[in-house]
């Protein structure tokens, strides 16, 4: 289907958006009025944005029912400063707790059960729940139609010790986030659920458009294979050919892609390469 975002219900594309650009992290946003009274909210229009400095942007939106501003919105042009903390599954469902229409003034801390820690730089508090927590000022809130970007700068950053490596680095094993999805549906990032991607960094991939036709025009192998094949940055010589037959059976022609397509399901994608090459 294809869709004229100009002869389209904004709302129903909303639902084709947030099911498709998916799984979006939420930011759980604790902001507090020039009053003293807290809010604690959910949104899932969010990411990092920036390094140096470091920018947070999230995106609370006008209610879809009369257009008026949310409390979180309210609060910043009050107090330009945000909490915001990172959800994981432990508290995912008090988290949707606290994402009710509760009336201006009434602390989402209080009904959804968490635990309000002081913060080190900024007034709203932070939710001592939360694994991974980021004190931020607010430099800007830009407004489109119903979208209002906060644009933060994080100064300062707590991050449970539990999710460390002995470098001091988060372990992505040991996190357990949940993203949001389209309607009811969330998405849960488990151990499970993980693999890793080679990343090009500093090296350069051949590209799949220098694959000798006779792979690339493979019915066996898929696009993602072709994508590790063509991350290489050099094909191996034939001297390294050679020498990983030494201590491999040579395969013959009929069967060398299957076995490359074995290799490379183990990343082992210089391997691969051998074996496809062997007999050129």
């Amino acid at each position: 289907m294809t869709f004229d975002l100009k002869q389209t219900d904004p709302r129903l594309f909303y639902t084709i958006a947030t099911a498709s650009i998916a799984p979006r992290p939420i930011a759980f946003a604790s902001t507090i009025d020039k009053n003293g009274n807290v809010n604690l909210s959910p949104f899932s229009f969010f990411n990092f944005m920036g390094i140096d400095p470091p920018i947070l942007v999230f995106s609370p939106n006008k209610r879809g029912r009369d257009g008026s501003q949310k409390h979180t919105t309210e609060n910043l042009h009050e107090v330009p400063e945000v909490v915001i903390n990172l959800v994981d599954f432990s508290m995912v469902q008090q988290m949707s707790l606290s994402s009710c229409e509760f009336p201006k003034g009434v602390n989402e801390f209080v009904k959804a059960g968490f635990t309000a820690e002081k913060s080190q730089l900024i007034q709203p508090p932070r939710v001592k729940e939360s694994p991974v927590q980021f004190e931020c000022k607010v430099l800007e809130i830009k407004a489109y139609g119903t979208a209002n970007l906060i644009i933060c700068e994080v100064l300062m950053a707590h991050i449970n010790d539990d999710l460390l490596n002995q470098d001091g680095k988060i372990d992505q094993l040991k996190t357990d986030w949940v993203a949001r999805l389209g309607g009811d549906w969330y998405a849960r990032i488990t151990p499970d659920s993980l693999f890793e991607v080679s990343k090009p960094n500093q090296k350069q991939g051949i590209g799949i458009d220098q694959i000798p036709d006779f792979i690339k025009n493979s019915d066996v192998l898929t696009g993602n294979e072709l994508g590790k094949l063509g991350n290489i940055e050099k094909l191996p010589t034939r001297e390294e050919i050679k020498n990983y037959f030494t201590d491999n059976q040579l395969v013959n022609s009929e069967n060398k892609i299957l076995l490359a397509q074995e290799l490379l399901l183990q990343n082992q994608v210089f391997e691969a390469w051998c074996v496809l090459l062997s007999n050129q």
